[in-house]
């Protein structure tokens, strides 16, 4: 998020991409197949790009990955990302460079089934963004977050929602991750980070009731000090996911907390899966 709140950012590398209709619909489910980087710009002018490329189109390395044209590159001190897709379905190209700079990296990841068929590290809860567009022309500064996700199965088959939101906080950040299984129960992480990436004990926050989002009427919920929120922006509204800017309360700060909702359930609809070719096209040629 920008410092002046006025636009947000995310940007995710998938290797066997857990969105991708081509994935669940192929035969051999070859994740080095199904790769991605996809890009939403929020605010305005914003964009949306997540092109699906062949195992050709990968590069990879201990320090850096590569997905056609766009790239990210670890140094030891500074993430660079350097971008170039372009959207679909309107073809609106979004092109530049991001430099994230963590203020510490946590110890390690966590498990989000009872079986560790599913981890999840939030490598660099606190960092800072330096954001470089020339396609379109924008540039700003702001507060960033940095994670990994992997798993041995796809997430339909684990779980049947989640819920998820990241607050920058003055000594650091909070995140708080609500995963239900499909086989009952659940994982609840309330989550403290201080700067250097160390972790504390924060009390776990009360259920705070959201308004469905106003299209898809995807349900949100969230956790808060004294069980509170309230929608600032929705990013993302879409037949199975949201992303939403809240106000809420968290380790006794006013916040605004970046949040997503995720419902596999409706995302296991076939005609859900049918809709997404319109938003994330796959190349013949890789």
């Amino acid at each position: 998020m920008s410092d002046d709140g006025a636009h947000g950012l995310t940007v995710i590398a998938f290797i066997g991409s857990v969105f991708s209709p081509y994935y669940a619909w192929s035969r051999d489910k070859d994740p080095f197949d199904h790769c991605a980087m996809n890009v939403v710009l929020y605010g305005r002018p914003g964009r949306f790009a997540m092109t699906e490329r062949k195992a050709a189109s990968l590069s990879r390395g201990a320090d850096h990955i590569a997905i056609g044209p766009s790239a990210m590159e670890w140094d030891g001190t500074e993430l660079t990302i350097r971008i170039d897709e372009r959207g679909s379905p309107l073809p609106r190209r979004v092109r530049g460079t991001i430099r994230l700079r963590p203020s510490g990296i946590t110890a390690g990841p966590f498990h989000l089934d009872a079986g560790g068929r599913h981890r999840w590290w939030p490598m660099a809860p606190s960092s800072r963004v330096e954001v470089s567009l020339s396609e379109p022309g924008l540039s700003w500064q702001g507060s960033g977050y940095f994670d990994t996700n992997d798993g041995d199965e796809p997430l339909e088959d684990a779980f049947t929602r989640w819920t998820w939101c990241r607050a920058e906080l003055p000594d650091g950040a909070a995140i708080l991750y609500d995963v239900k299984h499909r086989v009952g129960g659940g994982r609840n992480l309330s989550l403290g980070f201080a700067f250097d990436g160390t972790r504390r004990d924060i009390r776990p926050p009360l259920p705070a009731a959201l308004p469905p989002t106003g299209f898809w009427r995807m349900p949100r919920e969230t956790r808060s000090d004294d069980g509170r929120a309230r929608v600032i922006t929705t990013f993302e509204d879409t037949p199975f996911y949201s992303r939403s800017l809240l106000a809420s309360t968290l380790s006794g700060e006013p916040v605004r907390a970046v949040h997503e909702s995720l419902s596999l359930d409706r995302f296991r609809n076939p005609l859900v899966r049918l809709m997404l070719p319109f938003r994330i096209p796959r190349p013949l040629g890789g």
